[in-house]
């Protein structure tokens, strides 16, 4: 059995990962932790948990964890991962970080969105976990950075059009929309009931935080600077992401072409849904799910390629993908624990 701690386990992605792991068959949860409510019992904090998972929040102290465990999920906020995982390498546990610290290669496009780095010297050593893409490079690693949401559902699309010479480079879209829960669990009167209810808006035009990490890995597969315009949407939804990405396709390039690379390029991936012409993803789809739905639709006049991608934030964008990771590191079919879905209602 893989053993497994949890950093952060009071929070929307922390409680995932704790519903994932208690269900994996390959897995024992040995530890979790939390800042907020140390010396409670996860039910107290997440009643839904009463009869499967009963451990209690103790202090992130790397001393008394590292002979408990294989593996730590670090569900911290940014700035925060970083003063831990250090500590976590020298003691033989394998990291998986669900913030950004260790997103990034290149430590200044890092700190233009978030602070100074305390262990850029890592930022070579980690692996960005996008799953169905890195997979040879997350197996021998020791450092796994979890991709933010967003770029998730807009790069597991791009990738391959880029990589083929598909598409160009210049002048992407992205129109992308996330439901509440993206935001974290801490108050705020943004994400406030009656603020989102019945409501549809556009925020942090500009300087959202994950664009230069879609920016980085963009320009890494296509092999030159990329920039793409990023607009993210607040949806009164409780979980769900769907990103609407325009692009333009180069010359003689067809829909054929487009379905049949997208096809082959995630032929073996049970996570990656390339949807029949005609259908688009949704978000209700996806739910409960670890999938990445892709449709598109394309202009033959215009030569635009209108790209839709569905995940569930919480999982595909968060606490599945790590659990696909961790399976990764592990030698484990991505799909072990990680087969149950919701439906559409």
């Amino acid at each position: 059995m893989i053993k497994v701690g949890i950093a952060g386990a009071s929070g929307y992605t922390g409680v995932e990962l704790v519903k994932l792991i208690s269900n994996h068959p390959k897995t024992k949860l040995c530890a979790i932790t939390s800042n907020s409510y140390k010396g409670k019992s996860l039910t107290d904090i997440f009643p839904s948990m009463r009869g499967f998972e009963n451990l209690i929040c103790e202090d992130l102290d790397i001393p008394s964890l590292s002979p408990k465990i294989d593996v730590m999920f670090l569900a911290l906020p940014h700035k925060i991962s970083m003063k831990y995982v250090p500590t976590f390498l020298e003691h033989n546990i394998k990291v998986i970080d669900l913030s950004a610290d260790y997103r990034f290669t290149n430590a200044a496009a890092y700190e233009s969105a978030y602070q100074e780095h305390s262990s850029t010297h890592l930022l070579k050593q980690s692996v960005y976990g996008l799953s169905e893409i890195y997979r040879d490079k997350i197996k021998t690693s020791s450092l796994v950075g979890n991709p933010g949401c967003y770029p998730t559902s807009i790069l597991l699309p791009l990738i391959p059009l880029l990589e083929k010479g598909l598409i160009r480079a210049d002048g992407i879209i992205s129109d992308s929309k996330s439901g509440v829960s993206g935001a974290g669990r801490s108050l705020s009167l943004s994400t406030h009931f009656c603020e989102t209810n019945e409501s549809f808006t556009a925020y942090k035009i500009g300087n959202h935080r994950h664009t230069p990490e879609i920016n980085e890995i963009l320009s890494i597969h296509s092999k030159q600077k990329m920039t793409i315009t990023f607009v993210p949407h607040l949806l009164p939804l409780t979980r769900g992401m769907l990103s609407t990405i325009y692009v333009q396709a180069k010359d003689n390039v067809t829909e054929h072409k487009i379905r049949q690379t997208l096809n082959s390029y995630y032929e073996k991936e049970c996570f990656v849904r390339i949807l029949d012409k005609n259908y688009y993803p949704a978000i209700s789809h996806v739910k409960g799910t670890n999938c990445c739905d892709i449709g598109f639709h394309f202009d033959e006049k215009t030569k635009k390629i209108i790209i839709i991608s569905a995940i569930d934030n919480l999982l595909k964008g968060a606490a599945g993908q790590a659990v696909q990771n961790m399976n990764i590191l592990f030698d484990l079919d991505d799909h072990t624990g990680l087969n149950s879905f919701q439906g559409p209602l």
